[in-house]
């Protein structure tokens, strides 16, 4: 997202992560340990994808891709077919909202805000807006265990909500090797992990939702070439396609869609 001027306490978690500019903002040691292992991607295929979708939620439903944008004036919610890239249906949401994380449950769409402390419910068919819950400080990525959402809100917590209340169940704090881990990004839930995009890094974190342990790193380093990158912003997007096994990843204004795969470590 657009987000500038954090203050840097910047601690680097091992080589890999300064390399690859995966730097944390924020930090603070909470129980020193090894750092998570970090493993390559392979690309199994590429895919068409709007250069114009500032990507902020991602998810895969009904064998179609949804997405949330971003930008004051340009955020909507979105259903996308996967092999074309093509919008099937679109929602422009306010122009005063800068729309964030989005996620599924039921018959509904829930879309947090950045700064207006809004999260906003729209029904999963007609993207009709029904109503809007209030939560304290920003909001970033949105998932679902299938029970709760989960939010992340640029620190180091990971927020598990009641959906029907939006009660704050418990929240846990990222940590790796010890170490809290802030910046926390679109969000997924993928095989009783929640995958984390760390903003302006080409990393993603895998984390153990009980304890808020990074279980492991993938680094998505050199998915798109130089000249696909003029004019992109940073990577963010992960969805999953439980029946086929799939996971996809993108980018902010990013030219193409990637279904990736998990290799051995680097």
């Amino acid at each position: 997202m657009s987000k500038t001027a954090y203050p840097e306490r910047v601690r680097v978690l091992t080589a890999f992560l300064l390399a690859s500019a995966l730097t944390l903002a924020q930090t603070k040691v909470v129980n020193k340990s090894a750092p998570a292992p970090i493993f390559k991607h392979r690309v199994v295929k590429a895919y068409p994808h709007d250069r114009t979708a500032f990507t902020q939620g991602l998810f895969f439903m009904d064998g179609q891709l949804w997405e949330g944008t971003g930008l004051e004036g340009r955020s909507s919610i979105r259903r996308v077919e996967l092999v074309t890239g093509k919008v099937l249906q679109n929602h422009a949401i306010d122009t005063k909202y800068f729309g964030e994380g989005l996620a599924p449950f039921g018959d509904q769409l829930f879309e947090l805000t950045w700064k207006n402390g809004l999260m906003l419910v729209y029904d999963k068919t007609t993207m009709a807006l029904q109503k809007a819950f209030r939560y304290n400080g920003e909001g970033w990525g949105l998932t679902t265990d299938g029970k709760q959402l989960i939010m992340s809100d640029g620190t180091s917590a990971l927020r598990f909500l009641d959906p029907v209340t939006m009660n704050i169940d418990h929240t846990v704090r990222v940590t790796d090797g010890g170490i809290e881990l802030s910046q926390l990004n679109e969000l997924e839930y993928i095989k009783g992990e929640i995958w984390a995009n760390v903003w302006q890094t080409e990393g993603i974190a895998r984390i153990d939702p009980k304890t808020g342990k990074v279980n492991s790193w993938v680094s998505l380093k050199g998915l798109l070439s130089p000249l696909e990158r003029q004019g992109t912003d940073v990577l963010n997007g992960i969805a999953y396609d439980a029946k086929g096994d799939r996971i996809f990843v993108t980018g902010k204004l990013w030219p193409k869609l990637f279904e990736i795969k998990v290799v051995g470590s680097k």
